[in-house]
């Protein structure tokens, strides 16, 4: 005589206190990426909503992440935030993309399963993702009476899953990052929005490539403002511009090149940030005189750095890079290399640590 096998899963009796953390890397680095328009560094601020999450389940909801798992094609991920996600407790589901079907989200859907009849003592779990296709584990979790709760942005999740859901299980992404690691992202993306406004008002005005009177005296008006000091503390616009048939630049094509100014300044208060910036003036003092520009290669600086502070891990080396970055002590810039494109660091010699630490910029040494 057969018998029917159930599945081995059984509702916890009282309200479990572990929780399982599924994460679409992927979904939210092109998120950040795409709709802040190109940050420096995206995946350093997917970190920080990864740690910010992990802190904010056990201090808030007092939930103990047993499992925390990130999916990605990592590959195709610049920088390989797959170290930072392991010293963080997080597992890497290296899962291959397609044309298709994002692979990362069956792969998800199917650990999920997995947890759930596999640890049955995990009575809630928690989605970092959006798309309405995670509807149906979703509902099937709910029916196995685990807690089920979303983490994402309100411009990327879908409203059919939140209808699902409810907005009370829905956790807010940008909630979750710390204050000024938000601003600069905004930031960003209001500089750009303001960029490419400008650029397209001149094209409709019939500018692109016209070398009017006006427009040599715009771009030369743009060039004395550059070399002028700034006012308040504000840092000039970086003086390198790429040279037109006339030798100088037009306005459209200095409005074309990357944002040249630094971040709003602020004072830099924590000790390995200073440090960090101390080094960093020592070592363009070194370096920066054999380049064309003040300027040294940020992933040598970075290796350099370990020596300095060898207490911290790889990722919170690059996210004193960042911090520096968001107070505008420092301005990071992509060049085009074989067989890469590689990062560059410039200093904001008119930041008030930058002062205080050093007198000048190099190439005045």
């Amino acid at each position: 005589m057969s018998t029917l096998t159930a599945f081995p899963t059984a509702p916890p009796a009282v309200a479990s206190p572990y929780a399982a953390v599924f994460i679409d890397f992927e979904n939210v680095y092109y998120f950040l990426k795409n709709h802040y328009l190109d940050p420096q560094d995206p995946h350093d601020y997917a970190l920080d909503l990864v740690r910010a999450l992990r802190d904010a389940l056990k201090r808030e909801y007092g939930l103990e992440s047993l499992v925390l798992n990130a999916y990605a094609d990592f590959d195709k991920i610049p920088t390989g935030p797959q170290g930072p996600l392991y010293l963080m407790g997080v597992s890497t589901r290296n899962v291959l993309g397609t044309d298709h079907k994002n692979a990362a989200d069956m792969q998800l859907c199917i650990d999920a399963l997995e947890v759930l009849y596999t640890r049955p003592a995990i009575g809630t779990f928690i989605l970092v993702a959006g798309d309405r296709d995670y509807i149906p584990v979703l509902q099937h979790l709910r029916r196995q009476a685990r807690q089920v709760k979303v983490v994402g942005f309100r411009e990327s999740i879908s409203g059919d899953l939140l209808q699902m859901l409810g907005q009370e299980h829905f956790i807010d992404a940008r909630e979750l990052l710390p204050a000024e690691r938000l601003q600069s992202l905004e930031d960003h993306r209001t500089a750009r929005l303001r960029q490419g406004e400008e650029i397209r008002r001149l094209r409709e005005q019939g500018m692109v490539g016209v070398q009017s009177a006006a427009a040599r005296q715009a771009a030369q008006d743009a060039a004395d403002l550059a070399a002028a000091p700034a006012e308040d503390g504000a840092s000039p616009v970086s003086t390198s511009p790429r040279p037109s048939v006339s030798g100088r630049p037009t306005m459209l094509e200095q409005l074309l090149q990357e944002p040249a100014t630094f971040a709003p300044i602020r004072r830099i208060t924590r000790s390995d940030e200073r440090r960090c910036l101390e080094f960093l003036l020592e070592q363009m003092q070194r370096f920066g005189s054999q380049q064309a520009a003040p300027e040294i290669w940020a992933s040598p600086f970075l290796r350099r750095l370990t020596d300095v502070l060898p207490e911290l891990p790889d990722w919170e080396r690059r996210q004193l890079l960042s911090h520096l970055r968001d107070a505008g002590a420092v301005r990071l810039e992509k060049r085009e290399g074989e067989p890469h494109p590689f990062s560059v660091i410039l200093v904001n010699y008119h930041h008030p640590d930058v002062r205080e630490l050093n007198p000048g910029p190099a190439e005045e040494k």
